[in-house]
């Protein structure tokens, strides 16, 4: 411990840039000094190859799969001097003596012609006084001013003469004049006084007694034409509030106030401000009534609050905001855009390229001959020989196309092929979503796996008003399962938790007359009931299919069994088609986007308004809150906006974002937790002598065997991050601003339920914990497993249509006729059509993409320095070592015949909890935050 607060007081971290000086070597040589001498330190630090901290590629400075950068070394004259003018009684009257400060910039590795003319714009005008102007602040009040310490102002030196160099990070350096009873530096002012921004990575400070200080900026610094006044950066020393030194609490409140802004106004691309607004942005009426969509927030329609950006109401709604269409950028605070890199791999590039360029191609191609499957081979052909494109006049939209990795060639010719890479499912058994067990075994193991439930009581029974939805009641009855719970009767097997059901039915109930009223649109409500066999796996032997009560018809409720023969067989498989495309929308719309990125928002937007960047709180949020606004932005930009890709995909199509928020009523807080949504979901149940304290009651449940594991290392990591912190409760009621963050994060982000009982209190240790355990859960590896399996098991469209066409035909309907001349004709034509297939498929595969700047979970951005505290830095580690671990576990786990539902023939092993990754679509990979 007292190695690593010797390691971080006395170097700071750089990675190396072509405009390092020839005392890298020097730097270099100490670097691996203190490499050697650190790991010979077993109980502080795990073996190198076992850790898995790095920096962000783009975007941070620091430290990849190791220790392997140089440190910037104390000038030497520098220490004598700060050491002279520090000996007590040295002399009556402080003298003043030079410190000298490295910044560390990211630099566009792009740049166009206009930003290359501005920068050798502002190298020219340094000469005249427009330049960078930086000032510390200490810690200490000055007796004289009463306000803070603080130096002379100094300018970038070096600006100018390294405006050509071609690097990735350029360092720059600085030397203020200070006074030698200044004490510790705790802040440091920035006026950028040329034409453009610029993005400031890391500022060390050499020269002081303490050592050198860092300060962790990771923030585009804007002009001072186009934001006056000074950018504060604090110093990485956490403080709680009352602990925040004396010269440091003005600055503290201040640049607070200046991220909450007004509430007014229209906000600038380049504004850094944080507030709230309802999601009034998803239709645009100005395009026609069928653009029109409610407001989601408020008490008709309860949500939660998303990021204000201020714009102009549209013409005919003033309750609804103006839109701005893709490809334009939508507003999302300066510092929370993605990196270049990150747009390179989707903003700009991909998901921009697949919405703005693609999707119009296909339907240019496709829609004019409303193509449908004509038979199962066509959906082979799309990863074998590719989708033949009628390309014409569009060839050039293909030569600027940024294509995704769905799409591995284009042959630019006049039979253009767009041919998708072959998604995961089809890798070992290429009929496998033909097996009933396949579909049962994905309720466990797939990209949903939280919807499944135990069966409490059977039949299972409405909640919703039996005045307006019909009977409460369920179609099924004992007879349609007794014959296959392996000689149990239906009681016995409830009490010895064998039975098991998705059940969609309340969600889509209230919605199907609508949904069914649009074209080409056609589904139930369904109930799904499983059996868990001796085995450990389970197998579905009923499925209810519910449509809204029209009278008397006999069709509004129907329950079909597995199949007896030919005719059943193809019913049963449009059934499970049928429940496959309700668990896609659910998975889509409510335990996706709402429960993880919705939901995360509020907490992310208080965090930045209410927490400083001092505070130790948010230096643990950090990592966890990277990119969601964006991503979330995107979203309403062009996935589930009107008419957007969800809409077009899914089955709810315009009522999607109704059913979202009509699930949002449901949605509770105390419940997201892992274990506590086990036991609410009666999958698990509390057991003080099982690891984790809960028995899972199906042993073999690969998403939360593998969950558990990462959730009690989220959360021993949190407990000790807490408790290091608040070693009394009374701490955390005194913290204004944790309070501050928790209320409003409910109360505003959260404000149609804010007065809801259900809402854990923040008065102890046990509670933080488990309000921080939750929210790092949701954004890690929560997000994950919902996430990144969307092209590997749904890139096969019959795995898992996110809509149907047809209802499941009977004797009585005209079509049945010609269903039983051709089932497989009928199964496809019930299928979504090439187009929509084709246009679900190069999103999906988007969505599942890692970019190459991702950062997983036990990896953070400059894992050496984001601290100051060395415990805390010891103990990051530790939590890093764990993950590390438990990927071990897992591809353990993965290689065990006796867990059917990730090992044997055909089937595919559960790594969507692994938790690291390479770029691209690998099924694989928990990143820290909601990044995608």
């Amino acid at each position: 411990m007292a190695l690593t607060r010797e390691f971080m007081g006395a170097f700071s971290i750089f990675e190396r840039s072509s405009s390092s000086s020839s005392s890298s070597k020097v730097l270099l040589n100490q670097s691996t000094f203190w490499q050697n001498k650190l790991l010979q330190q077993k109980k502080f630090l795990v073996p190198v190859q076992q850790r898995r901290v790095h920096s962000r590629k783009a975007g941070a400075a620091g430290v990849r799969r190791g220790i392997n950068n140089p440190v910037a070394a104390l000038s030497e004259d520098l220490v004598k001097g700060a050491a002279s003018s520090a000996v007590p009684g040295a002399a009556e009257k402080p003298v003043k003596f030079k410190v000298r400060a490295v910044l560390t910039v990211r630099k566009n590795i792009k740049e166009d012609f206009k930003e290359t003319l501005v920068n050798q714009f502002d190298a020219l005008t340094e000469k005249i006084g427009r330049n960078v102007v930086l000032e510390l602040v200490g810690t200490e009040v000055d007796p004289r001013t009463k306000g803070p310490k603080k130096s002379r102002e100094a300018v970038l030196k070096d600006w100018s003469k390294k405006s050509n160099v071609k690097a990735e990070r350029v360092h720059y350096t600085a030397e203020f004049l200070v006074d030698s009873n200044f004490g510790t530096p705790g802040a440091i002012t920035v006026a950028n006084k040329h034409q453009k921004e610029f993005f400031l990575e890391t500022i060390t400070i050499e020269g002081f007694a303490c050592g050198p200080v860092h300060f962790q900026c990771n923030s585009w610094v804007q002009s001072t034409k186009d934001h006056p006044g000074k950018r504060i950066f604090f110093a990485n020393q956490p403080y709680l509030p009352s602990e925040t030194p004396a010269g440091l609490r003005a600055l503290r409140e201040k640049e607070l106030k200046d991220i909450r802004g007004t509430g007014k106004g229209v906000r600038k691309l380049s504004d850094r401000i944080y507030d709230y607004d309802v999601y009034n942005d998803l239709g645009n009426p100005d395009r026609g009534s069928e653009f029109v969509r409610p407001s989601l927030g408020g008490e008709q329609r309860p949500y939660p609050r998303r990021c204000r950006t201020g714009r102009l109401p549209t013409d005919t709604d003033m309750h609804a905001e103006s839109r701005i269409e893709k490809p334009l950028p939508i507003y999302v605070p300066r510092d929370e855009q993605f990196e270049e890199s990150k747009q390179d791999a989707f903003s700009a590039g991909r998901l921009q390229g697949v919405l703005h360029n693609l999707i119009p191609l296909l339907k240019a191609s496709i829609s004019a001959r409303n193509q449908d499957f004509s038979g199962f081979a066509d959906i082979d052909s799309l990863y074998s020989e590719g989708l033949l494109l009628n390309l014409g006049l569009k060839d050039g939209l293909l030569k600027k196309l940024p294509l995704p990795n769905v799409v591995s060639k284009i042959q630019e010719s006049s039979q253009g092929l767009l041919k998708y890479n072959s998604p995961k499912i089809l890798s070992r058994d290429k009929f496998a979503w033909l097996r009933d067990d396949e579909f049962a075994r994905q309720a466990l193991a797939g990209v949903n796996p939280v919807s499944i439930e135990r069966l409490q009581a059977f039949p299972p029974v409405s909640n919703l008003d039996p005045k307006i939805y019909g009977p409460q009641e369920s179609a099924l009855k004992e007879e349609h399962i007794i014959g296959q719970l392996d000689g149990m009767s239906v009681q016995q097997a409830l009490e010895e938790n064998k039975l098991y059901v998705l059940d969609f039915h309340d969600i889509y109930l209230p919605f199907l007359d609508r949904i069914n009223a649009l074209d080409g649109r056609k589904s139930y409500a369904t109930r799904t009931i499983f059996f868990l066999n001796s085995l450990g796996t389970l197998k579905p032997i009923a499925i209810e299919l519910s449509l809204p009560p029209s009278g008397p018809s006999p069709r509004s409720k129907r329950v079909l069994t597995p199949a007896a023969d030919a005719t059943s067989n193809w019913l049963w498989q449009l059934a499970k088609a049928h429940v496959c495309s309700n668990d896609a929308g659910v998975h889509q719309l409510v335990n996706h986007w709402l429960r993880t990125h919705a939901c995360m928002e509020p907490f992310i937007l208080a965090a930045h308004r209410q927490l400083s960047a001092m505070h130790p709180i948010y230096k643990l949020l950090d990592p966890h809150m990277r990119y969601t606004l964006e991503i979330n932005a995107l979203a309403r930009q062009n996935l589930i906006n009107a008419d957007g890709v969800i809409e077009s995909c899914f089955t709810p199509g315009r009522y999607c974002m109704e059913m979202s928020a009509a699930a949002y009523k449901n949605w509770r807080f105390d419940k997201e937790g892992l274990p506590a949504d086990l036991i609410r979901r009666g999958m698990a149940v509390p057991d003080p002598t099982q690891p984790h304290g809960l028995k899972l009651l199906i042993e073999d449940y690969p998403y939360a065997a593998d969950g558990l594991l990462i959730w009690s290392a989220i959360e021993d990591w949190v407990r000790t991050y807490v408790n290091h912190y608040y070693p009394n409760s009374s701490q955390i009621c005194d913290d204004k601003e944790l309070q501050s963050w928790y209320a409003e994060s409910i109360n505003t982000g959260h404000a149609d339920l804010r007065h809801e009982s259900w809402w854990p209190t923040l008065s102890n240790g046990d509670d933080l914990v488990s309000i921080l355990t939750t929210i790092i859960w949701l954004a890690s590896a929560q997000h994950a497993a919902l996430n990144f399996g969307q092209y590997p098991y749904g890139g096969y469209v019959p795995n898992r249509p996110p809509l149907m066409r047809r209802l499941v035909p009977d004797e009585n309907d005209p079509e049945y006729t010609s269903f039983l001349a051709g089932p497989h004709k009928y199964f496809l034509l019930a299928l979504p059509s090439v187009l929509q297939a084709t246009k679900y498929m190069a999103v999906v595969d988007t969505l599942s993409t890692h970019s190459p700047d991702e950062e997983y979970l036990g990896e953070r951005q400059q894992p050496w320095i984001w601290s100051g505290d060395g415990e805390i830095t010891e103990a990051f580690f530790e939590f890093s070592a764990e993950i590390g671990r438990i990927e071990k576990e897992i591809e353990k786990r993965n290689s065990d015949p006796s867990r059917r539902n990730r090992c044997g023939a055909g089937v595919l092993p559960y790594e969507l909890l692994v938790p690291s990754s390479e770029p691209g679509v690998t099924c694989k990979g928990v990143p820290n935050s909601v990044s995608i």
